[in-house]
């Protein structure tokens, strides 16, 4: 069910994040438009604050691109 109250906290929460990291939703929408197709490898690396680091890759899949279509029009839906 469409929760109106959630998705303007989450727009205002998301508005915060690109305040304060502008580069990164750039790179995402460099990325999402120019780098994900089948096949394409995602890697994520996330290190703590006292330097342990952990890092884990996917490889996507056709089903991963209907996925990834269907959260994009519900996106532009909002």
């Amino acid at each position: 069910m469409f929760n109106p109250t959630l998705m303007f906290k989450m727009k205002s929460m998301w508005d915060q994040f690109e305040r304060n990291h502008p580069k990164f939703p750039k790179f995402l929408k460099v990325v999402g438009n120019e780098y994900i197709q089948e096949g394409t490898v995602i890697e994520i690396s996330v290190t703590k604050a006292n330097g342990e680091n952990l890092t884990s890759n996917m490889r996507l899949t056709a089903s991963d691109m209907e996925l990834l279509a269907a959260i994009k029009e519900m996106g532009s839906q909002v």
